[in-house]
């Protein structure tokens, strides 16, 4: 059990916060290791960010758009899918489809989350024209 996991259990036990506190913040640590010691040499580290760059390729090589969408963005997006009533949802799809994305927010589930992460891990995406370079990738 890692130290903020065992901190939050002593909080509840002490009476400080509520049962239905102390789920709400063991939720908000999401999917932390379970130990806080450091992680074996060589193990490859989750992605914690998404970045999009867009850079001049001119001489200067300055970034003219640097953005950094926290992971954690993307999983509580996912969570709150699960707030969408049904009949929004059938909605939605419907719209999708009619433009032509074969995207179904049903199919959206936590437990389905990690595996959609660890496939952005391996996302790159490199964008060359004659003024810009566009990158997006994990970090």
């Amino acid at each position: 059990m890692n130290e903020n996991r065992r901190k939050i259990l002593e909080m509840l036990s002490a009476g400080q916060i509520s049962a239905d506190e102390a789920e709400r913040l063991i939720a908000a640590l999401g999917n932390e290791p379970a130990s806080s010691g450091a992680s074996g040499a060589g193990a490859p580290s989750k992605p914690k960010y998404i970045r999009v760059l867009v850079e001049d390729n001119g001489s200067g090589n300055s970034a003219r758009v640097n953005i950094r969408v926290p992971m954690q963005l993307l999983r509580s997006g996912v969570k709150l899918t699960g707030l969408i009533p049904d009949h929004a949802r059938t909605q939605v799809n419907q719209a999708l489809r009619e433009r032509g994305i074969p995207f179904d927010l049903n199919q959206i589930k936590p437990e389905n989350l990690e595996e959609l992460v660890d496939q952005l891990a391996d996302l790159t995406v490199d964008v060359d024209d004659r003024n810009a370079k566009v990158r997006v990738f994990c970090e």
